[in-house]
């Protein structure tokens, strides 16, 4: 598959680690835009942002990269986190920098585009900016973990968000807990 990966400045880089972590980036070709701010919470999260040698850099002001014309061929797009400010910019249509150019090429290609947002609470202008997207054909999936699985650790937490995020890419992760399948149920202590 060919992949764009992009973050912006919200609160969330382990969740764009571990996505990065959980694709097999050699067997997928995978583009990755990190927004000026989304750098800077990189360093405050995390104490090694580290990615993928495999993976395709590119500056979030670079308008030659493949991923912004609706000729080259992408199967799908996430931006892991997605903040309230470039959520809103991609329902208005503006495309002034790669990453924002992508999301509109991916929505007018009817291309998946995955938005992960992680602000929260959401005011109204959010919530109709969210209904515009979905209009439009985004995915819009709010990075709420899940506790079916009893995560033991902030990692196994982050993982429940990735692995739906996995799911909408259409890579499903092998690790991901499946609600009903007796193997992967938790063991319950008593």
């Amino acid at each position: 598959m060919k992949l764009v990966i992009a973050a912006t400045g919200a609160s969330g880089t382990i969740y764009l680690q571990r996505l990065l972590q959980q694709i097999d980036c050699g067997a997928h070709e995978v583009h990755l835009v990190l927004s000026a701010h989304a750098k800077q919470v990189a360093k405050q999260e995390l104490d090694h942002f580290k990615i993928p040698a495999s993976v395709w850099q590119h500056s979030e002001n670079d308008l030659n990269v493949p991923f912004v014309s609706g000729s080259a061929r992408f199967d799908a797009m996430a931006v892991v986190p997605c903040s309230m400010a470039t959520l809103g910019r991609i329902a208005s249509g503006s495309s002034d920098s790669a990453l924002l150019r992508a999301a509109d090429v991916f929505l007018k290609e009817r291309r998946k585009l995955i938005l992960v947002p992680r602000e929260t609470p959401w005011n109204l202008i959010h919530a109709r900016n969210v209904v515009s997207l979905l209009e439009a054909g985004a995915i819009v999936l709010p990075a709420i973990p899940s506790f079916y699985s009893r995560p033991a650790s902030v990692t196994a937490i982050v993982d429940t968000v990735v692995w739906r995020i996995l799911d909408q890419m259409g890579l499903p992760s092998q690790s991901a807990y499946r609600w009903g399948d007796d193997t992967a149920k938790p063991s319950r202590k008593r």
